[in-house]
């Protein structure tokens, strides 16, 4: 256990020295929510709710998503490809501890992302929501972007760190894109929002607008992101097992 303490730890200084955590998880979210709700307006409404409420936790959620996929997949490539993998195989830490610290200190980072876009949304923008809700979205922000975890642990898998960053990219913008984190789902043509529906990144975020909006987050959106976790975890432990068969 305190090897796995100390592989955490090692994991989570790496992320916060890493530049690139900071520009994608915080930076980009928070110079587009800017933006965008200073030329919205954001005492606009949003499905009743105000836009800056609205996109708040859409940038929130889409820094989840781009540091999970894009930062954490692409690092593991490269590692695999470096044979950093292979190296910690005659180690005594225990099997799955690589993987485990990863998402333990990626987890760390994330929790930070929430707290940072919140206290950026209250004190820049002047967001108001009750202490429960402030809680339940930030709950619910980490708790579903284990999902996304799993998804760039399945990226990682790539044996390319340059094959990585093209799915990663195209995975963050798509899934953004479509989900709903970028503009509104009801902004978009009828056959993207019976697309939208069913990706991970519409029922992560959909969570927070039905907090948001006074509403419990409803079960498929639950359901969903479960589902979605399962085939990632099961599609990268089979395709790790068959790189270490080799």
């Amino acid at each position: 256990m305190n090897m796995f303490i100390a592989q955490c730890k090692a994991e989570l200084l790496r992320s916060l020295r890493n530049k690139k955590v900071v520009i994608f998880s915080i930076g980009f979210p928070m110079l587009f929510y800017l933006i965008f709700t200073n030329s919205a307006g954001g005492d606009a409404g949003m499905g009743g709710t105000a836009w800056k409420t609205y996109y708040l936790m859409s940038m929130t959620a889409f820094g989840l998503l781009s540091v999970s996929v894009n930062t954490l997949g692409v690092r593991m490539s490269q590692e695999r490809a470096q044979g950093w993998v292979r190296c910690l195989h005659v180690t005594p830490l225990p099997s799955g501890s690589y993987v485990g610290a990863k998402i333990v200190s990626m987890s760390l980072v994330n929790a930070a992302i929430i707290v940072v876009m919140f206290l950026a949304g209250g004190m820049i923008k002047g967001v108001q929501l009750s202490t429960a809700q402030w809680i339940g979205c930030g709950l619910w922000l980490l708790i579903g972007s284990l999902t996304f975890l799993a998804l760039g642990t399945l990226v990682g898998m790539a044996k390319k760190a340059e094959l990585a960053q093209v799915i990663a990219s195209l995975l963050q913008i798509g899934l953004s894109l479509i989900g709903g984190l970028w503009m509104p789902v009801d902004a978009m043509p009828q056959l993207m929002k019976a697309i939208a529906v069913w990706t991970p990144s519409y029922n992560f975020g959909n969570g927070t607008w039905s907090l948001i909006a006074g509403r419990l987050p409803d079960l498929m959106n639950l359901a969903v992101l479960a589902a979605y976790l399962v085939v990632f975890v099961i599609l990268s432990s089979y395709l790790a097992k068959k790189q270490e068969a080799v």
